[in-house]
Parts: structure tokens; C-alpha cells; sequence
């Protein structure tokens, strides 16, 4: 873990909050790629993670107030004060740019915190790309008058909800002008990830040219008969733990004094990933790959449970 100081706090857009943190000791931070996010441990004790918008010798975070939220965005916004010391992870990229002749960059609201990033370092490597920016409107537009005014503004196309008469985003026909060697890649709302890649698929993209990042899990659609009961065998530790249907897998074994690392609590991050021996996952997850599902031999349980009776897990 890294000791930060709020080195400025100011607003990016309405309900976005900006913070540039530093290190805590005026050493360097550990450098990363863009897409790169970290961990912050909030003032409420609560761990939310947040993509890099910018990253050197000062890392730069963006938050969106989200009153319905479970309380980190609200804590961020009213607790944390400039000179404030606070305990992050060191960066994780799970959203890596790949090289290619023209990268698309599609970003949603809240979503542009990485794309900003991948502009940035595709702008700095002299490579092919374009955004293009949707927001409910330009006063929530973040880092709205930086992209503006950035080297790369003439790259850069604004869709506001608010705005209809300027045009909306046309997504089958932005990927009907590129070539087979472009790469995509969208963050934003679940809903918007789902259109952008579902224009794709329509396209003929193949997934291995299409990349996405969830801040959130999509409202899933319960099983039918709700959760079931089923049981945690931990193989290094010999022991069987129960899962009841109103508690989810990291839980139970919380409760019976067994730590993983759980940061979303939503499977989106990977954080509290466990490899599976035995039994069939429910996997529930926005983090695993089709494939990675496919195989069962690991599932996430924060938020997965469990089509077999048990599961044998390396733990």
C-alpha cells in the first residue's frame, strides 16, 4: 500500500470531483500504463477503486457523487480536504491499451477517467485514434475544457444528451469507416458499454478487437427459485463451509475467520478472484472473460455462487 497527500481538490463537472494526490513522503509514485486504476481507502474506512485519469508524478482520480451509492462517492466529496493523507493501492491495469494502426475511444459520463488516459498516452506516442464523449450535458461533461483545448481537440467529438440538435452518437457508423485493424474501447454506464459493443458484434468486430471496463456490475436477473444454499470446501484447509441463500460466498468465509481481498464487492474488479478444483461456478461477475467462464476454474466470490451442491477451492 501507498501513503498519499491530497495535493488539490477542485470540480471537474457537476457532482465530479477531482483529486491530485502525491506522495505522502515527496518521493515518486510507481509509474503505470493507461487504463491503470487504484484502490483508495476512504475517511468511512470503505475501499473504492477509481481509474487513473492522469499518472506521473501526481496520479489524478475523478469521482461522480452518486447519492443512491453505498456511500463512497458521498464520503469522497464531503470528507476528503486538501492535505489529507490517504492509503492507496499501487495501480492495476486491467483495461491496457494494444498496439494498433487507430484505436476508438468511446467514453460514457463518469467513463471518460480512463479514456482521458488512453488519449493522453496515444496522443504521446504519436498513434491513430479518435474519442468520442457522450454526456448528459456540457456542464457534466468532465474535463470537458482540457479535452477542448488539448493537442488533440480536432479528435475529439462531444454527443450531449441535452443537445440533441448537434447529433447523436452513430456507432455502427463510426466502426463502419474503420478498417479490420482498429481496436475499440468504451467505459461508462453498463447500458452504454452494452450499445457500444453490441454495434460492434453487429459490425462483424471480433471480441479480441473490442475492450471495455464496467465501474459498476449491471443489474442482473435473479436465477429462477432466487439463491440457493451451497458449500465452500476449502482444500489446503480441509474444511467446509456453508453458504446460506441471504449471504454471499465471501461472507461465509469472512464469517468463519477466513481474509480474502474484496475491494468492489461487485465482481468487477477481480480482487477477491479464488481458483476453483472442483464443482461449477455460478459466475455472476462482469470480470471473467466468456472463455475464463467457460473453463470454471475460478469465480469471484463476492457476488458468484455455485450451480453444483459445493465447491472445492485452493484456499
Amino acid at each position: 500500500m501507498l501513503a498519499v497527500r491530497v495535493l488539490e481538490k477542485r470540480d471537474a463537472a457537476i457532482d465530479v470531483l477531482s483529486l491530485v494526490l502525491v506522495a505522502a513522503d515527496g518521493g515518486s509514485l510507481p509509474s503505470c500504463s493507461a487504463g491503470a486504476h487504484i484502490d483508495i481507502t476512504l475517511p468511512n474506512g470503505m475501499v473504492r477503486q477509481y481509474s487513473l485519469c492522469k499518472a506521473g508524478a501526481a496520479y489524478e482520480v475523478a469521482i461522480l457523487r452518486d447519492p443512491d451509492g453505498r456511500g463512497g462517492s458521498e464520503c469522497a466529496h464531503r470528507d476528503i480536504q486538501v492535505g489529507d493523507t490517504l492509503t492507496i493501492s499501487h495501480p492495476r491495469n486491467l483495461f491496457p491499451l494494444v498496439p494498433a494502426t487507430n484505436s476508438i475511444l468511446f467514453a460514457g459520463g463518469i467513463g471518460i477517467t480512463p479514456i482521458l488516459a488512453m488519449a493522453e498516452a496515444l496522443h504521446a506516442q504519436g498513434q491513430t485514434f479518435e474519442m468520442h464523449y457522450c454526456s448528459r450535458a456540457p456542464e457534466r461533461a468532465a474535463y470537458r475544457d482540457a479535452l477542448g483545448q488539448a493537442a488533440y481537440a480536432g479528435q475529439v467529438r462531444f454527443y450531449y444528451d441535452s443537445e440533441p440538435e448537434q447529433g447523436r452518437l452513430d456507432v455502427a457508423a463510426v466502426l463502419g469507416a474503420l478498417g479490420d485493424d482498429a481496436h475499440l474501447y468504451v467505459c461508462g454506464p453498463a447500458g452504454f458499454i452494452a450499445h457500444v459493443c453490441d454495434a460492434a458484434r453487429a459490425a462483424g468486430w471480433s471480441d479480441s478487437r473490442v475492450h471495455f471496463e464496467h465501474f459498476a456490475a449491471p443489474v442482473a436477473v435473479a436465477p429462477v427459485g432466487g439463491n440457493g444454499d451451497f458449500e465452500l470446501v476449502l482444500a489446503r484447509r480441509g474444511i467446509r463451509i456453508p453458504v446460506g441463500a441471504d449471504q454471499t460466498a465471501a461472507q461465509a468465509l469472512l464469517d468463519h475467520g477466513i481474509d480474502i481481498p474484496l475491494s468492489c464487492e461487485q465482481g468487477v474488479c477481480g480482487s477477491c478472484l479464488l481458483p476453483v478444483l472442483e464443482g461449477i461456478p455460478e459466475h455472476r461477475d462482469v470480470f471473467l472473460s466468456a472463455a475464463e467462464r467457460d473453463c470454471n476454474r475460478c469465480f469471484t466470490p463476492c457476488c458468484s455462487r455455485a450451480r453444483t451442491p459445493s465447491l472445492l477451492i485452493d484456499l
